[in-house]
């Protein structure tokens, strides 16, 4: 077995003695890059955020561009890292010689306590290096340069700024000192890399293939298979090994609450599990495609999706974050779980004996349970066409963004001459599975989407599931909160019939 090294800041790092719990956050530290900090230890602060190299769509490992992701380095396992490409605060600029980022954060009063800069700083140039980041005007083609004695003041509205700059690359970063406006200056004062910019051209090659890895220290095991036979073969020698690809839930686990794993294998890069495809009658999105990979190459072809991502915690977990280990994990609360039920979507999964598909709505089974066998992987999740044209996904939560919801509501509905002729709606948090709405979906099929049928409809779906009191909300605020939800859904709805 060779030694597992990780490319920081342009020198190439040997990872020894490192059992896989530990996080990519702890190993810089320890090697003396201590820009990056530990927070929360759970994803939400965003202070430890650094820069790592990841292909820029899904073409074949070693082709394609590269694009500079911000992640979480306090839910990331070393280890995961393996023959990768990581840049840290130290290593985009210095004093005397700052980064474009770190010079317009400076100058603006955008570091006040300094606690959480780094984590900025490398989450706004991730955004900074985005290569489809608008710096040209499109009326005209003419390129855009940022004016900096405007602070920004000149953007188009309030999360997007005149230079292309979207504030959601920076949801997933909390500043202590309340300085947003001075950030927010910065990012929109920015303007193009310049030509000689290094990491700037590091995105015009190809991104680090997945390294296998397979590391033992003591009693513990991590690996990393490079293909779905090698993992299936894995999972069956190691029936007790937990199975990762972003660990934004392992990850806090590891931190809030000291899990150990005898044994870690990451299927974040298996080829087999990162494709994605849009056919006549299905879109097939790879169980191990972070989330904004699929926003990124659905480009708007499932509406519904694009209401769940901005709420889907924020950038920087989505970065790292999977359907596959949305659903795997089988938490009442995850957010993925009702959208893709209210899109009648399936699992498909591989084991052993070959592949097969599952209704997402016959997948689980209890809490935290699945149908999924022991040997298995969710290979890909399958969503199939054409989509009911009437949709809507909402969240109920105490922040608008990078927040766990108590209640989350997705609906689907086909209506045809102002009768409902297909109807879908997935819950979650109201029960110890996500689950659809089954009741309610035959109370509205085939009668006319009136108020008066919304209101009849929506009593019907404040009595679905067994929701609980718990510290987020009480069991009859989340009953409440269901039928408020299909009523504001019909709202909605006739709003936009009359403006078309």
């Amino acid at each position: 077995m060779s030694t597992p090294t990780v490319t920081v800041n342009g020198a190439v790092r040997a990872v020894t003695g490192v059992e896989p719990h530990v996080t990519a956050l702890d190993w810089l530290r320890d090697q003396g890059l201590t820009g990056a900090k530990e927070g929360c230890a759970e994803g939400e602060c965003g202070a430890c955020s650094v820069l790592v190299a990841r292909p820029d769509g899904v073409a074949p490992e070693g082709t394609g561009g590269t694009r500079w992701t911000a992640l979480n380095a306090c839910l990331v396992p070393v280890l995961a890292l393996d023959g990768q490409e990581v840049v840290t605060s130290e290593g985009l600029g210095r004093p005397g010689a700052l980064h474009p980022v770190q010079r317009e954060m400076a100058v603006r009063g955008g570091s006040q306590c300094g606690y959480c800069t780094p984590g900025f700083i490398c989450s706004m140039a991730a955004e900074y290096y985005r290569p489809d980041r608008a710096v040209t005007d499109p009326t005209t083609t003419r390129r855009i340069q940022a004016d900096p004695s405007t602070n920004g003041h000149s953007a188009g509205h309030d999360e997007h700024g005149p230079n292309g700059f979207d504030l959601h690359a920076l949801s997933g970063n909390l500043c202590r000192c309340t300085g947003y406006r001075p950030i927010r200056d910065a990012a929109y004062a920015l303007g193009a890399p310049a030509s000689d910019d290094g990491l700037a051209g590091r995105c015009t090659a190809a991104a680090p293939a997945a390294a296998r890895t397979r590391v033992s220290v003591g009693e513990t095991g991590f690996a990393r298979p490079v293909d779905l036979g090698e993992a299936v073969t894995l999972l069956a020698e190691r029936p007790d090994a937990t199975v990762v690809a972003g660990c934004t839930d392992w990850g806090v686990e590891v931190n809030i609450r000291g899990a150990r794993a005898p044994f870690v294998i990451a299927v974040d890069r298996l080829p087999e599990l990162r494709t994605f495809s849009v056919d006549a009658d299905v879109v097939e999105i790879g169980a191990a495609l972070t989330l904004s990979e699929a926003e990124r190459l659905l480009d708007g072809r499932v509406p519904l999706l694009d209401q769940l991502f901005p709420q889907f915690a924020s950038r920087l977990i989505r970065n790292g974050a999977t359907f596959g280990g949305n659903l795997g994990t089988g938490s009442p609360i995850g957010d993925a779980p009702p959208a893709l039920l209210a899109l009648e979507s399936s699992v498909v999964l591989a084991g052993p004996d070959g592949e097969r598909e599952v209704p997402l709505a016959s997948y689980f089974t209890g809490y935290r349970k699945s149908v999924r066998e022991p040997g298995e992987l969710i290979r890909a999740v399958r969503i199939p066409l054409p989509l009911a044209p009437l949709t809507a996904f909402h969240k109920i939560a105490k922040r608008r963004f990078d927040d766990i919801s108590s209640v989350a509501i997705a609906f689907a509905l086909d209506v045809r001459g102002g009768v409902v002729a297909r109807a879908a709606i997935g819950l979650g948090g109201v029960a110890a599975t996500p689950l659809r709405a089954t009741a309610t979906e035959e109370m509205l099929v085939g009668r006319p989407w009136t108020a008066e049928i919304a209101r009849e409809a929506a009593a019907v779906l404040r009595e679905e599931g067994t929701p609980i009191d718990d510290h987020r909300a009480s069991a009859a605020y989340r009953a409440a909160m269901l039928g408020q939800s299909l009523l504001k859904f019909h709202t909605e709805s006739a709003a936009l019939e009359a403006t078309a």
